[in-house]
């Protein structure tokens, strides 16, 4: 008599846990769930872990030399540190630093470190792959959203980066990441449980240590969840406005079909903590003969009365296919020096790593591209046996 395989009963393999992407919180109760300590020394295992984590820089459990060998051993069989792949690594003229990382088979994001930026250097992180948005001027835009990052992703983002710039156990002045933003794929208000969370990591004083207000999350205008951010974070806030008026910025975000420069505005001035020391940052990129008027400076002068704010003026980052220019150097900065008459803080932002296209809005992973282009070549020779 044969026997027979009950494939309903069949048990699916379940990936292990990476430690990397739990608060201090989520991790302590992870190892009690896990029967790796009971819950009174929880709390205690968890701090232990996550400094090993977090300030070593730690993917292997065998590395934490004062954990009992058998507790490793039980980490090991339950849990993982290990890093995303790399998938391409570029380094830019200017010494920008552009990963393409692979976060699971087929997902793909990019993150880029920018040296020079805040106090000595910052990473700009992805919150989703792909985009949801469709802003015009924006490469990532261009890329459909497959899914949010887990706040896992998130942290793995800025591990892979220390891991290159082999910056684990310093503190204070040897350190080369300072800052960092979420300003590269996705909307991050769509995705603000696993970003509180990332923050919450990346923040703690005892692992990576990036203050709370070296921490800057950029939003197209998702007025909803402003408070919320405000709350659950304390980061400092960046709004991608780009348009002084509903017409315009309709076309350029459209967003603001649903949430209106009003609207916005009025979120805005209730953000908690908002102040002179806190400043909001508001983006503007620079488009020829679309937003680069002296009127249009004016108006922004205008919009932004009453708000503590400096203002981040882009020069426009070209990428292929796209339908704008970037503002003359001359108009830019007579542009800035309206805004500097008005009492507002507008630097030009130096475009960095152009010719590997990691400046702002030119994110967008090659691979989706190539995996597009494959798909194609796939499809074209069944739609020749169907015609």
């Amino acid at each position: 008599m044969g026997a027979t395989l009950d494939l309903a009963r069949a048990t699916p393999a379940v990936a292990p846990v990476n430690l990397s992407g739990l608060t201090r919180k989520q991790l302590a109760a992870a190892l009690v769930e896990g029967g790796v300590v009971p819950e009174t020394k929880a709390k205690m295992r968890a701090g232990q872990l996550f400094r090993w984590i977090h300030f070593r820089g730690a993917t292997d459990f065998d590395q934490m030399t004062d954990v009992a060998k058998d507790t490793r051993a039980a980490l090991a069989e339950r849990f993982t540190l290990a890093r995303p792949e790399i998938v391409e690594r570029q380094i830019s003229r200017d010494g920008t630093r552009k990963y393409l990382i692979r976060v699971a088979p087929g997902i793909e994001v990019e993150s880029v470190y920018i040296p020079d930026v805040g106090r000595v250097g910052a990473l700009c992180v992805s919150s989703q792959v792909g985009c949801t948005l469709n802003c015009t001027f924006c490469h990532t835009g261009t890329q459909a959203l497959v899914r949010n990052l887990t706040a896992g992703e998130i942290v793995a983002q800025v591990q892979v980066a220390k891991d290159d710039l082999e910056e684990w156990a310093v503190d204070g002045e040897d350190r080369k990441l300072s800052n960092i933003v979420f300003m590269g794929m996705g909307e991050p208000l769509y995705n603000l449980d696993n970003v509180a969370d990332a923050i919450e990591i990346i923040s703690d004083n005892e692992g990576i240590g990036i203050s709370r207000r070296r921490i800057t999350v950029s939003t197209s205008g998702v007025v909803p969840q402003l408070q919320a951010l405000g709350a659950k974070t304390q980061a400092m806030l960046a709004i991608s406005l780009h348009a002084t008026n509903d017409p315009l910025r309709d076309v350029l975000v459209p967003l603001n079909k649903k949430f209106d420069i009003a609207t916005l505005m009025e979120g805005i001035r209730n953000y908690p903590g908002i102040s002179n020391a806190r400043r909001v940052t508001f983006e503007y990129v620079m488009l020829k003969g679309v937003n680069d008027s002296p009127e249009e400076a004016r108006a922004l002068v205008q919009l932004l009365k009453g708000v503590p704010a400096k203002i981040n003026l882009i020069p426009f980052n070209p990428w292929p296919g796209t339908q704008y220019e970037c503002s003359d150097w001359g108009t830019i900065e007579k542009f800035a020096a309206i805004l500097n008459r008005a009492g507002y803080s507008s630097p030009i932002r130096t475009p960095r790593g152009r010719d590997i296209l990691a400046a702002c809005g030119q994110l967008k992973s090659e691979s989706e591209k190539v995996r597009a282009s494959a798909r194609r070549k796939l499809e074209a020779p069944a739609e020749l046996a169907s015609s």
